[in-house]
């Protein structure tokens, strides 16, 4: 009875032996085992960089200093020339006082249209001749032009009587506006005004040529 009782103990050892050794054989063969095999291995390594170039700021350093310095002197001068004072415009006496007779011509000549006639006439004549500045009645006036030897005694006398009918008809008592051409007769003194001023340019520049040959 012992020996059989001891043998069939030793067949049924040897049987879960067996039962054993087939589980692990098993389990070392199933997905989660070789997955897990898997991922203990080593990677495989990529291929190196290449090596990484120089930024923009590096390459063009100094580049962009000096063009932002060249931006900058640039625009200060663009503000500079902005905001500083402006140069009046010079109007040449001729030119200013055809302009205002030009646009009286068309006009009535009624007492405000000569007074701004002779006030006209008398800017030109002390742009042109450099008379003493500063308001002047008409007497006065005519006497300022005829002791000015530029202006020449025909010229001074002839400017003088024009403007003592300028004030004659303005302060005339209900006097009708008549078409007398004022503007014009103004516009004829101004071009003998300049005639006159262009024998005196030429005589002062042949002064220096006689005293050169001299």
């Amino acid at each position: 009875m012992k020996l059989g009782r001891q043998k069939a103990e030793g067949r049924r050892q040897k049987a879960m032996r067996r039962v054993a050794w087939l589980g692990i054989r098993a389990l070392c063969s199933s997905p989660l085992v070789a997955c897990a095999q898997t991922t203990n291995d080593i990677p495989p390594l990529r291929p190196p960089h290449a090596e990484i170039p120089p930024t923009f700021w590096e390459q063009h350093t100094m580049g962009v200093i000096v063009v932002g310095m060249a931006v900058l002197a640039f625009a200060g001068f663009a503000v500079w020339l902005a905001l500083r004072p402006k140069w009046p415009v010079v109007i040449l006496p001729e030119v200013q006082a055809r302009g205002e007779l030009e646009s009286l011509r068309i006009l009535p000549e009624d007492g405000a249209v000569l007074s701004k006639v002779s006030q006209a006439v008398r800017r030109y004549f002390g742009a042109a001749f450099a008379l003493t500045p500063g308001e002047l009645t008409t007497t006065e006036f005519c006497r300022a032009i005829a002791k000015n030897d530029q202006i020449g005694s025909d010229l001074s006398a002839t400017t003088g009587d024009f403007l003592r009918r300028c004030d004659e008809r303005k302060f005339a008592p209900d006097s009708p506006p008549e078409a007398t051409g004022a503007a014009e007769h103004a516009l004829k003194l101004v071009e003998q005004a300049e005639t006159r001023r262009e024998q005196l340019r030429r005589a002062a520049q042949a002064k220096p040529e006689s005293i050169a040959k001299t």
